[in-house]
């Protein structure tokens, strides 16, 4: 796609797979997010320690005419988001855009909660983005880019979810951002988050469930103030702005896109 507002960019979009669509064809942010890129204009490389989720993404971005690349890398291993980068920048020439949209959670309370199980948390909702930012960072300065990490509304407020060590990590990747964006906004560098809300994606069916889909969608749109889940369709339009030259000068950012919930007292 030669026009759109990420015309000549090289994105990354780390966890940018697609492992399939949930109840009622939802589907994940990654892979909304890598789809909407490659729509205005970006060259996209799709990273994923699933080889085929990542082959189907680059399939659907085919298909409406974009350009991709897919790449296999486990997000919390050095080495392999070394390599992994390495690659996007010989294939591509240049990066411009990283998502890292890498996520999960363990439902329990502190008590509950194994060092392990905490610590597996950490690297995977953490250890993602700093890996992440540390190979791709030297190659958004080199003319100017765009970094978005993806954390969550549980960073900065309980959703009623009791997943502690998710929402410390989250709250870590909220200042690692921000510190990035303070450190590398001298370089041409921004630096922003997402914090997603009560967003309907596979995950939520995979990892948060209580009950049948339908009961698990009714809850959790009883949460929200808009009396509906968002879409990851709405992270990645967000996502989409916060990488154009629309958001030139933002930094340091941590954009809810969430119907309104952190600003809800219950």
């Amino acid at each position: 796609m030669s026009g759109g507002r990420l015309a000549g960019r090289a994105a990354v979009v780390v966890g940018g797979g697609h492992r399939g669509a949930g109840p009622g064809g939802v589907t994940g942010i990654g892979f909304a997010t890598a789809t909407t890129f490659a729509r205005h204009g970006a060259r996209v490389a799709v990273v994923d320690a699933d080889a085929e989720a990542a082959e189907r993404t680059v399939a659907a971005i085919g298909d409406e005419g974009g350009e991709a690349l897919a790449l296999v890398a486990d997000a919390t291993d050095d080495d392999q988001v070394r390599a992994a980068v390495a690659a996007v920048a010989a294939a591509f020439g240049a990066i411009d855009v990283v998502h890292t949209n890498i996520g999960g959670t363990v439902l329990g309370s502190v008590e509950d909660m194994a060092l392990h199980a905490w610590r597996a948390s950490f690297a995977l909702n953490l250890d993602t983005v700093f890996l992440a930012a540390k190979h791709t960072l030297p190659h958004l300065a080199v003319r100017g880019g765009s970094l978005i990490t993806m954390s969550s509304v549980a960073s900065i407020r309980s959703t009623g979810y009791p997943y502690p060590g998710y929402a410390a990590a989250k709250a870590a990747v909220n200042q690692l951002t921000r510190t990035l964006a303070v450190e590398y906004a001298g370089r041409g560098v921004r630096a922003n988050a997402i914090l997603a809300g009560l967003i309907d994606t596979p995950l939520v069916y995979r990892q948060l469930a209580e009950g049948s889909a339908a009961a698990t969608r009714a809850d959790r749109a009883a949460r929200s103030p808009t009396g509906a889940m968002g879409a990851a369709q709405d992270v990645a339009d967000a996502a989409l702005f916060l990488a154009s030259d629309e958001s030139r000068y933002i930094t340091g950012v941590l954009l809810p896109v969430d119907g309104g919930l952190h600003v809800r007292a219950c």
